[in-house]
């Protein structure tokens, strides 16, 4: 046990010390950085390369491509036919990341491979993806109807092409409730492509209510009176929210909240709240806190967190928008920063964002969470999602 514990440890101290080498020495650059790396693994034995170079891989995130370092060359022969996947992952990935052809058009020819794993496609699409790779906006469409769905709606965010919209607003009407929504946030991030969003509320290929309340309060901040003109008024509940909070208690004193539907408020909670919060080891990324171990027995607490969410915002949850020089606007929190990148949690994914790229960064004192969610329920949908948000343990989705 001792040994196994040890070796683990190595293991870790060899990937954080690769990793150190991008940090803490600052008059070095990263070419500089990975040569003293590679210098380092070239004649080390495979446990040595695979941890360093996966902590150079690390370092190297956010970075989105650079020349092959001196000794790569040498190195990657080497490692070629390594017999270690885990390895020839990484080396991969790093050709990659050096701007090797051989190894891009791999990448590229593996997300249509039936042979290739979906972890390692997953892989060479985040890999091209942080290199806006040129070839690969013509073969997302092609993976839009795969296990890899997700991933190719969210990566088309990446690029500012006037054929974007077009592709995704097609792709729209045949995908699935997840689906839609990532291509509404999508396109949600740029202002022509918001415009296309606002032109098909019009026509009617999307409805109103396929518009979640965090999106709509992006998309009023990035076309102002000409998505309200369409969508509506966005309710802003930052006057006397006690007179609110009390209209609501006097809801849940109805008799009508004694008929909720615990169960049928969970269908809720997945539509309106899943995305950001937990509940039950169930939910998404973790933008609002975990709500399991919270006072929701408490009616006065649950309806004071969700009418005024803006009442006491912790530094952690407090939103930042991040305007890139492509013209991308993102929203969310920043999980992790380095003098390369930040990564921002956004609803529903995680998003690295290279320092280069940024053009304004503002911290705002409101949460993620948008007020007015309420107004966008019906009172059976309130009283449902109340009643499961009040419950002590998990229960079925309705069937």
């Amino acid at each position: 046990m001792l040994k196994k514990t040890s070796c683990k440890s190595i293991r870790k101290f060899l990937s954080l010390l690769a990793i150190s080498l991008f940090v803490n020495a600052h008059h070095v650059s990263a070419n500089e950085h990975a040569a003293l790396i590679i210098t380092v693994v070239t004649d080390a034995d495979e446990e040595v390369q695979l941890n360093m170079l996966s902590g150079l891989l690390k370092g190297l995130d956010g970075v989105k491509s650079m020349p092959a370092p001196k000794g790569w060359d040498t190195l990657n022969a080497k490692l070629r036919n390594t017999a270690n996947k885990d390895l020839k992952s990484i080396v991969t990935q790093l050709n990659q990341k050096f701007g090797n052809p051989e190894a891009i058009q791999s990448a590229l020819a593996s997300l249509t491979d039936e042979k290739t794993s979906l972890e390692n496609k997953r892989l060479a699409l985040d890999s091209l993806v942080s290199q806006k790779h040129a070839d690969l906006l013509p073969a997302l469409k092609g993976l839009l109807n795969g296990a890899l769905q997700q991933e190719a709606i969210r990566a088309y965010g990446a690029y500012n092409d006037k054929s974007i919209p077009g592709i995704l607003l097609d792709h729209y009407s045949n995908a699935d409730t997840q689906g839609r929504r990532t291509v509404i946030e999508t396109l949600a991030t740029r202002e022509d492509a918001a415009r296309a969003l606002v032109s098909a509320m019009k026509s009617g290929s999307v409805k109103k209510e396929d518009i979640p309340a965090y999106v709509a309060r992006n998309l009023k901040g990035l076309l102002g009176k000409s998505f309200t003109d369409i969508y509506g008024d966005i309710q802003e509940l930052s006057g006397d929210k006690s007179t609110l909070i009390a209209s609501y208690k006097k809801k849940l004193t109805s008799p009508a909240f004694a008929k909720a539907n615990a169960s049928a408020g969970r269908a809720v909670f997945q539509r309106t709240c899943a995305a950001c919060h937990k509940l039950y080891d169930a939910g998404g990324l973790m933008l609002g806190p975990e709500l399991t171990g919270s006072n929701r027995a408490d009616s006065d607490y649950i309806l004071l967190n969700i009418i005024d969410p803006n009442f006491d915002v912790p530094e952690a949850y407090r939103m930042v928008t991040i305007t890139k020089k492509d013209g991308q606007v993102l929203a969310g929190m920043v999980q992790e920063e380095d003098d390369n990148k930040l990564v921002l949690n956004m609803v529903g994914v995680k998003t690295r964002v290279t320092k280069s790229d940024i053009e304004n960064r503002e911290v705002s004192n409101m949460s993620m969470m948008p007020e007015g969610l309420l107004t966008t329920l019906n009172d059976k949908d309130f009283f449902d999602l109340i009643k499961y948000l009040q419950t002590t343990h998990q229960v079925e989705l309705p069937k």
